[in-house]
């Protein structure tokens, strides 16, 4: 019979943040076992009495393994921006902290006038005339669409139907039928905007910073080290873990590189991060929370229906690999094994008449 000797510990990779090597507890089963065989003198010994079985047992399972990663999130509503009056006058209302604006609506009041919401991608720069062209045109327009105004074509020219529409639109708003759209009468936004902080106060002037907004789904902002960039792939599944331990599954909507300045410490110096958005699935899952540190759980492989046993069953073989003591009745005998995926305290295993429901032996 091989005579065996249990298997030096794995080194833990390190990981960004409060990231979690799932085989961590593994490793620390694995070295223990190493102790327990080489009695820390790094020779093997032979059991006590030939034939003498292992003072424990455990199945062999076919199963999934999953070798993830966890690194800190914030839950909240992604970035800020901040609104900066472009028109002058008296800044006459504000809308509330919290508060949800939707396409058409007044962002604040001017002079008692609206300063409108409107969607696009676009940010607004310019008046917008007959004669103008461009896809902010474009984006004017589908909104006047979108809001119930017709008599005008849906393209890059801004004519004298698209001018008939804004003056309708105008009259509507309380505004000077001009046909023309001043310079910071508009914000246009991707959608939606949630009011996050106010800046201004009434009755002060415009021009200067008046509130900043998000949008209005709750996402969460995590950061690795650039070295773990295979993780931040758009569209990869992942699970965020709620302060309570609730988890939601999410995805990766976003990902980009973040370079974050030097603490002025001597020798201190600019760091590159991947930053990424997570979308979680199910906005109803995160109850009433509306900002909280989050864990993100990373998924960096997956091995799918393979047996597995507990890494401390592993033992390292005189002739070089590893191998299983395969316990049946009161006989055991040794089968090398490929060790594969280590993850949970369990690890991946394939050799010859290896079977899922065997027992295999876990040494002192």
């Amino acid at each position: 019979m091989t005579d065996p000797q249990i298997p030096p510990g794995r080194r833990r990779r390190r990981r960004s943040g409060r990231t979690v090597a799932l085989a961590a507890g593994a490793v620390v089963a694995l070295g223990a076992a190493v102790a327990a065989a080489t009695g820390f003198g790094g020779t093997p010994q032979r059991p006590a009495a030939t034939g003498a079985l292992p003072p424990a047992t455990a199945p062999v399972t076919r199963q999934t393994l999953l070798d993830t990663q966890t690194a800190d999130g914030e839950l909240g509503y992604g970035t800020t921006s901040t609104l900066v009056g472009r028109l002058r006058g008296t800044v006459t209302r504000l809308p509330e902290a919290g508060a949800v604006l939707r396409r058409g609506q007044a962002v604040y009041r001017l002079d008692d006038t609206p300063v409108v919401l409107l969607y696009g991608t676009v940010p607004a720069y310019r008046p917008l005339r007959p004669g103008t062209e461009g896809a902010d045109v474009r984006q004017l327009e589908q909104n006047l669409r979108a809001l119930g105004y017709t008599g005008f074509t849906v393209d890059d020219t801004y004519n004298a139907a698209t001018a008939s529409a804004v003056r309708r639109w105008q009259e509507k708003l309380g505004l000077p039928e001009t046909g023309v759209v001043e310079l910071g009468r508009v914000v246009f936004a991707p959608g939606e905007i949630r009011v996050d902080s106010l800046s201004a106060e009434v009755g002060e002037p415009a021009g200067q910073a008046v509130l900043a907004y998000t949008g209005t789904t709750r996402v969460v902002v995590v950061q690795l080290d650039v070295a773990d960039e295979r993780l931040a792939r758009k569209g990869a599944a992942v699970t965020v873990e709620l302060p309570g331990g609730a988890t939601v599954a999410g995805k990766i909507s976003r990902s980009y590189t973040v370079i974050e300045a030097g603490d002025g410490t001597p020798g201190s110096s600019a760091e590159t991060r991947i930053e990424m958005v997570v979308a979680p699935t199910d906005q109803k899952a995160l109850g009433t929370l509306t900002q909280a540190a989050v864990d993100v759980v990373f998924t960096a492989s997956q091995r799918e229906n393979v047996l597995t046993v507990p890494v401390a069953a592993l033992v390292a073989l005189r002739e070089g690999g590893y191998g299983v003591e395969v316990v049946e009745g009161s006989a055991s005998r040794y089968v090398a094994v490929e060790a594969g995926l280590f993850s949970d305290g369990r690890v991946e295993v394939s050799g010859d008449g290896l079977r899922e429901g065997m027992s295999v032996g876990i040494p002192r």
